[in-house]
């Protein structure tokens, strides 16, 4: 879907940055800006500032950034289309119609009518527990100390005994067999006939983080087989992306997220206050859903279940977590098999105990890793040292792995400096050399200060570019958009310098949408919001910015002095180099 650069500016134009965020987060002034607590990550202190005259937004303390576009897709958890028709109709703006191809139309028409059919199977489910057929679904649910507001808040319903109950009811509204079949909700067979996948099931509805009916889970009641059932994978269901019960979690705005095997676990755990739960969907834990998870919070509670089974799938989930950066924690359920049966023994308060004594990932899996050694056997208590060095490795920073083998080695009364050696014997097997941790090249590492230093003077000059672009016509001499050498930088050089040439102003906030990945868009909103100290005079201002442009263009010049071919290029760098030496960039406008 496209809608003209022109309609999208409009649009962001008209919806003042501070407005909309102010509905979401408590702002208060400060300077030329305005602060308050992230709400994408857990904060005591305000880091999350908002710029009027930049119309963006930038956390200190996450690093996330970006316009009132990327605001509302993150809160949100919306597209950018979605975003940009909320905030058109917030403001007033009415989008122009869009040209589909055919194809892209037929798409798009699919996709809406299988929501719509997912949302009238919702409403039909719930409609027929609180009839006299579900009396026994309802009783079901009732056993469990589910109340009437847990039922509704999570939508649960029940299918009918009857086979074809559900596609009657579709078939009543207007939907074809083509449709009904792409839902997954009703099954078609040469022998059987048409009837519905699910029957004589209490159901859990499926919900994206935007509230939207997108499958369906079903527990049998009675003996029948499979105990759950799940919908196939359709165009708007996909196991692998989605989690059951983000959409209520999500704003939980707790410091974690806790995930459990089953969906009656989350539901008794948001029952007993703990609204942070979500549980993967029938499949194992996927690297797409410790994504989505770290959209919202930067650590993760794993309570499955505390059998074999319930482990084994702990120890899957912890690497594909630690891989997405989310730090992870292991609750301990035992001597309950699960956080439903845990709270209706014990109760909510000392769930919340677990989760406080809730023990390190890695701890965890040395714990696991324990049971299958006999630490009074010297043999197998060795091999045992061995693994436990082995799993070190996963530990690349120095600190950080020295800190865990100094820990390992307290509670297992074994030297530090023998498993030390142990490690660095393994990882030097893996490196094929001294390990690799232990063996920084010193070049390499001043070459990387040195590299980040450009960088951050870089966006020192962006920063003081889109705050004052009075600046321009004193900095365009000496430096342009070539001399930001990095992909991004440039690019956004690129822009920002286009803008002033066309306009004699800059709006940074514009530059945004140019780019798609949120990585990129905070990284983008961090060039236009590096801190400067605000106090300097003015002599101390020209002396830090005419080092800064100094900087930049030097580390041009010299890196175009690698690679050049040409001889009379090579003496216009020659010359330029000396130039740079007399660079001196007067404030005083008199």
């Amino acid at each position: 879907m496209y809608y003209p650069e022109d309609i999208v500016e409009e649009v962001r134009q008209r919806n003042d940055i501070v407005d909309v965020i102010g509905n979401y987060v408590k702002l208060q002034k400060k300077g030329s800006s305005y602060m308050g607590l992230c709400p994408f990550h857990n904060e005591k202190s305000p880091s999350f500032s908002v710029s009027g005259q930049k119309q963006m937004y930038h956390c200190f303390g996450c690093g996330v950034g970006g316009n009132v576009f990327t605001f509302i897709m993150e809160y949100e958890n919306y597209s950018f289309v979605e975003a940009l028709k909320m905030l058109a109709e917030r403001s007033g703006v009415e989008l122009p119609e869009v040209k589909y191809s055919e194809e892209a139309k037929r798409q798009a028409d699919i996709k809406g009518q299988l929501l719509e059919i997912n949302k009238e199977a919702a409403k039909y489910y719930f409609y027929q527990l609180k009839k006299e057929q579900g009396a026994h679904a309802l009783k079901y649910l009732s056993d469990r100390e589910l109340s009437h507001e847990t039922m509704v808040k999570f939508g649960l319903g029940y299918s009918n005994k009857t086979s074809n109950d559900l596609y009657l009811y579709l078939k009543n509204l207007g939907y074809s067999d083509e449709i009904l079949r792409q839902s997954g909700l009703i099954t078609y067979d040469e022998k059987r006939g048409i009837y519905d996948k699910f029957w004589n099931r209490v159901m859990f509805p499926i919900m994206d983080a935007n509230n939207k009916v997108i499958g369906f889970g079903g527990r049998v009641m009675g003996e029948g087989t499979p105990k759950y059932l799940n919908s196939p994978e359709t165009k708007v269901f996909d196991k692998s992306r989605n989690l059951y019960g983000m959409n209520l979690a999500r704003v939980s705005r707790k410091p974690n997220m806790i995930i459990c095997e089953g969906y009656m676990d989350v539901i008794a755990l948001h029952q007993a206050g703990f609204n942070n739960a979500v549980a993967s969907l029938g499949t194992a834990f996927t690297g797409l859903q410790a994504n989505l998870l770290k959209r919202y919070t930067k650590e993760v509670l794993i309570t499955y279940d505390s059998d074999a089974a319930g482990t084994k799938a702990a120890l899957r989930a912890i690497p594909i977590l630690k891989e997405a950066g989310l730090s992870t924690r292991v609750i301990n359920m035992k001597p309950y098999k699960d956080p439903d049966e845990f709270i209706k023994a014990l109760g909510a308060e000392e769930f919340q105990k677990r989760i406080d004594n809730a023990i390190n990932s890695f701890y965890f899996e040395i714990e696991v890793l324990e049971r299958e050694f006999d630490l009074n056997d010297p043999e197998s208590k060795t091999k045992f040292f061995n693994e436990i060095a082995k799993k070190m490795l996963v530990f690349s920073d120095e600190l950080e792995r020295n800190n865990y083998v100094e820990a390992v080695a307290k509670k297992y009364n074994i030297s530090f400096d023998n498993l030390r050696k142990l490690v660095n014997r393994y990882g030097a097997q893996l490196a094929g050399s001294k390990y690799v941790e232990e063996s920084y090249n010193e070049d390499k590492k001043k070459y990387k200060k040195q590299e980040d230093g450009i960088k951050e003077s870089q966006k020192i000059l962006l920063t003081w570019l889109i705050e004052d672009a009075k600046l321009f016509p004193l900095v365009m001499p000496v430096v342009s958009e070539d001399d930001f050498i990095d992909p991004l930088y440039h690019t956004v050089a690129s822009m920002l310098f286009s803008q002033y040439r066309e306009t004699n102003q800059v709006t940074p906030a514009k530059i945004i949408n140019h780019f798609e990945s949120k990585e990129e868009q905070n990284e983008v909103a961090s060039l236009f919001n590096t801190s400067i100290r605000e106090q300097l005079n003015v002599q101390e201002r020209e002396k830090a910015l005419n080092e800064t442009i100094y900087r930049i263009k030097k580390n041009s010049l010299d890196n175009a002095s690698r690679t050049v071919t040409d001889i009379k290029k090579l003496q216009e760098i020659i010359k330029a180099q000396a130039d740079l030496q007399k660079l001196h960039i007067s404030l005083n406008r008199g």
